[in-house]
């Protein structure tokens, strides 16, 4: 049995230790080099047999009896969880294995559930790595990197307190459907998770955590690790332009292997593009994929697993989170490319049904919030990658009209185009963004439960005010792009971005900004006077002094007003808004109907 290196995911809430727990095996300063001590992108590193057996100390010789040893492991640290849903294969998951670091003193916090959630529908196995147990208060360093060892100098009280420390995960992990138990306390290891006190700060406990892992691996990972008769395939992490190089993409290889000159298959939004590495360049063992303190070395083949960039100038667009193929022959390039095809198919939602509309950064990211809005019965119209456009706001206005909770984006670390930005405020249309996929939800599912509580008052605060107003004469401060202009508010409130029209009908514009002075201000009221700006317009030619304006509602808009808000209504706007529907339906007989 020929078995490749296990892909081991390193993940956990926010600060809770996963980059420093690698940076103690490494000898590396990672964290350090990240912005504020947080991983910003997904890195892998590859740590040889020999740094195992070092690490792992007296305990490896047990780990040598294995018929199938390791020949090392791929590491993969994830910036919180939400990376970690590219770790994606058709079918489950890349990753192998999981270290899932949880604070002792906080325990489990929103990101460790969520990461659990994944690690559940990606059926993947982990072990706890019950990080920064020497700063429970009293704890006594030691100078032995052996947890049980360690344990053992404490005071009996430190001794409960973690013991108690390890129970509350317990309990969590039972109500969450897991059975587990201290390390040296679990009798199988395959139906039992596995928690390991450590601290990555200091290194104590790490021999027997990477001991559990490897021995985990060794005994029921082996069908999983063998390469017999598999085809060579990847994930694409990350997809950028670097100088020198052109278009390259950061590869997890989960099997198989790749060679300069090999054909690779792989997906972009609307195609499959096939296509030949120019480079293959591979970071040193121990070193960081993701910033690497050598350079990058070229290399001419790789084998699984393995970490690397490839560089081809065909790269750009392709999609992060896909599956590459490598293959042989024309008959393989037709079988990839309908795996693929098939692929971007099942992720891809686009319906003519009412849902929200989201937009995300890559393919497992899209998978994975996916996944949760259906298991929280929210429907989806629309999902897809790539930054939120103007289309995105016209269709979610469409929904909008039939029902307002679905009719929202949700944004998943894209950019909100300018065009995009500017048609959600005209048109009242929320988006949420966020880079934490358990706080995109919780927010969505927040602002439904407030705003059916106060439905009546939000509905009505995003129709357009009803409000009559006076161009005054010998107040023109300038006459074209944009038009300035001194108004008096004689009925109503006057906003910003809102339509108007002149007394025969004709939309004149939007009110662009509102000055009072000479500072802005979003809105007026009934006697006050401002200035008043409007694109598109030229005094002289569209407007004129002492001409009387009236806001314009579209017509669902008035409608509304007539049906249900007349109440809110002071008797002057429910005039004006007579006076704007009789106006309207002298030229529309069906205006507000």
């Amino acid at each position: 049995m020929q078995i490749r290196q296990p892909i081991v995911v390193v993940l956990g809430h926010v600060d809770s230790g996963k980059t420093s727990l690698l940076d103690r095996i490494r000898g590396t300063g990672v964290q350090g080099r990240e912005a504020g001590g947080i991983t910003q992108h997904i890195g892998a590193s590859f740590l040889p047999t020999e740094t195992i057996k070092e690490t792992c100390g007296q305990l490896y010789k047990k780990l040598q009896e294995s018929e199938n040893q390791v020949p090392g492991i791929l590491v993969i640290d994830t910036p919180g969880h939400e990376i970690f849903t590219n770790l994606r294969a058709r079918g489950g998951s890349a990753a192998d294995i999981a270290i899932l670091v949880v604070d002792v003193n906080r325990g489990f916090q929103p990101q460790t559930n969520e990461s659990l959630k994944i690690l559940q529908s990606r059926k993947v196995p982990f072990v706890v790595a019950l990080n920064k147990c020497d700063q429970i208060s009293g704890w006594r360093k030691s100078e032995t990197k052996f947890i049980t060892q360690a344990i053992k100098e404490q005071d009996a009280f430190i001794q409960t307190d973690l013991d108690q420390k390890i129970y509350d995960v317990v309990g969590t992990l039972s109500i969450l459907g897991y059975q587990s138990e201290a390390f040296y306390r679990v009798k199988d290891f395959k139906s039992e998770i596995a928690i390991v006190p450590i601290s990555a700060r200091s290194g104590v406990g790490i021999p027997e955590l990477f001991a559990v892992l490897v021995g985990l691996t060794q005994q029921y990972l082996q069908k999983r690790l063998d390469q017999k008769e598999k085809e060579s395939r990847g994930i694409v992490l990350e997809v950028n332009e670097e100088i020198g190089l052109g278009h390259t993409a950061n590869i997890i290889l989960i099997d198989g292997s790749i060679k300069k000159g090999d054909t690779i298959v792989v997906a972009k939004r609307d195609s499959v593009i096939v296509t030949k590495p120019k480079a293959i360049l591979l970071p040193k063992p121990l070193d960081e994929m993701r910033d690497p303190r050598d350079k990058f070395k070229p290399v001419q083949n790789v084998n699984a697993a393995a970490g690397l960039k490839i560089a081809s100038p065909d790269l750009e667009g392709v999609l992060p989170g896909s599956t590459l193929y490598v293959a042989s022959n024309e008959v393989d390039i037709a079988k990839y490319t309908k795996l693929i095809e098939s692929e971007m198919k099942s992720v891809f939602i686009d319906t003519e049904t009412n849902g929200v509309v989201l937009k995300c950064d890559t393919i497992g990211s899209l998978e994975a919030i996916v996944e949760m809005l259906r298991r929280s019965q929210v429907p989806i119209a629309k999902a897809d990658i790539g930054p939120v456009n103007r289309r995105d706001i016209m269709e979610t206005k469409a929904i909008k009209e039939n029902d307002r909770h679905l009719g929202v984006i949700l944004a998943f670390n894209v950019k909100i185009l300018p065009d995009a930005k500017e048609e959600s405020e005209n048109s009242h249309i929320k988006i949420f963004e966020d880079r934490i996929i358990y706080s995109l939800i919780d927010n969505y599912n927040a602002w439904v439960s407030e705003d059916t509580a106060n439905e009546e008052d939000a509905v009505f605060a995003e129709l357009t005010p009803i409000s009559k107003f006076t161009f005054l004469k010998g107040y023109v401060f300038r006459n074209t792009d944009p038009a300035v202009f001194g108004i008096r508010i004689d009925t109503g409130t006057l906003k910003q971005k809102v339509p108007f029209m002149n007394k025969d009908g004709r939309r004149i514009g939007l009110v662009h900004q509102l000055q009072l002075d000479k500072k802005t201000v979003t809105s007026a009221k009934t006697g006050q006077e401002v200035a008043c700006s409007v694109q598109g317009v030229t005094i002289g030619r569209h407007i004129f002094e002492e001409e009387v304006f009236y806001t314009f509602p579209p017509s669902h808009e008035a409608k509304k007003l007539l049906a249900k808000f007349m109440h809110k209504l002071s008797s002057e706007e429910q005039e004006t808004l007579n006076k704007i529907i009789d106006i309207q339906r002298s030229k529309d007989a069906s205006y507000a109907y």
